[in-house]
């Protein structure tokens, strides 16, 4: 079917005109398509992770190693969402590529490249959960199989209380689930 603007209301949930690579807490939501069971399963409200549930923790795990300016704080993988918070930190000034940046041009170094943006972040996780599924279950998941919704939920943590609520309702949301 094509795009048609009547029938496909495709509106994003971004914040216009925000800079998505600015500092600060994210409180991230990635639902699976169609809500999907992929991750294990809720028992005794506990969260009993699959091997795709323990793929999507690692993954989650290692954000910081592909996106340097990203920490990552609580987070939970249920079985058909995950939930995490991300903090985008103030680039590491001694990494030569900042240093390159400044030497080059001044205008050159205040240009933030997207690939530092809660989008990119976002996207990488979802790629690398999705490659493994396809390379190691193909069967179960081949390649027109959507995996994720195709997008997800975002919300800025403005400050400490806020910042509080969030790693609680992440930490006891298998407790809370309502399956």
């Amino acid at each position: 079917m094509r795009y048609n603007p009547k029938i496909h209301n495709r509106q994003s949930t971004r914040i216009k005109g925000f800079d998505y690579s600015s500092e600060g807490y994210y409180f991230i939501t990635l639902n699976t398509q169609n809500r999907e069971h992929l991750f294990g399963e809720i028992k005794n409200k506990r969260m009993y992770l699959n091997e795709a549930g323990r793929i999507a923790a690692k993954c989650w795990q290692e954000i910081p190693n592909h996106f340097p300016d990203a920490k990552i704080d609580e987070f939970v993988i249920m079985p058909d969402h995950t939930h995490g918070l991300i903090e985008i930190v103030s680039p590491d000034e001694s990494c030569p590529y900042h240093t390159l940046l400044r030497s080059k041009n001044r205008a050159l170094a205040e240009f933030k490249s997207p690939s530092r943006t809660i989008g990119s972040i976002v996207r990488g996780f979802k790629i690398g959960v999705t490659k493994w599924l396809r390379n190691n279950h193909p069967d179960e998941f081949p390649a027109n199989r959507k995996i994720w919704q195709r997008n997800y939920h975002d919300s800025l943590i403005l400050n400490s209380e806020s910042l509080k609520k969030v790693r609680t309702y992440i930490k006891y949301n298998p407790r809370n689930w309502k399956g």
